[in-house]
């Protein structure tokens, strides 16, 4: 079975895992932050926003799709990190960012993430699956230069790049 497959037969605890990551992200973010990030999510998630960042007395708000895998997946153990978005649901513009996030199981924490804003995820995506999705395909390595590494990220680091982001969408 190939990993675009495997990712279509996907566990019924993914769906789980992978709303408990989101609300990882979002308290890593506020915490990093103490309290300058608020985070809101999405009652349904069909157009491929998972949380909406702002900053306290701000106008500026962040959409992030989130995309989270676990560190005992048998990709991530091969050494890379790979997701799928869909076509059906990306729409890339200024204020929305793809978080791909390594949640370490054993430790209930962010391992490393990508925080890629959507307009350059699209120019940088490839070709479309025969499903009909992009993947999105890291090194784990830390000195990897492949193109993904200037947007990896440490789960310190995520907090201050998410403010960063909001700072430049309120410019």
């Amino acid at each position: 079975m190939s990993d675009e497959d495997s990712y279509l037969t996907k566990s019924p605890d993914s769906g789980r895992m992978g709303k408990a990551a989101e609300f990882l992200v979002a308290a890593v973010c506020i915490l990093g932050t103490r309290g300058q990030l608020n985070v809101s999510t999405s009652l349904v998630d069909d157009e491929g926003v998972d949380l909406v960042f702002h900053r306290r007395d701000s106008t500026a708000t962040l959409a992030v799709q989130v995309k989270a895998r676990m560190s005992d997946g048998a990709v991530v153990g091969r050494g890379r990190f790979m997701a799928f978005v869909r076509d059906a649901t990306f729409r890339p513009r200024a204020d929305l960012d793809m978080l791909f996030v390594l949640v370490d199981i054993e430790r209930g924490a962010i391992d490393r993430a990508w925080l890629v804003p959507s307009v350059e995820f699209d120019a940088m995506k490839g070709s479309m699956t025969t499903n009909k999705t992009y993947r999105f395909s890291a090194s784990l390595k830390a000195d990897s230069a492949d193109k993904w590494s200037p947007f990896r990220l440490s789960a310190a680091q995520l907090p201050s790049k998410i403010v960063e982001r909001l700072g430049e969408l309120g410019a």
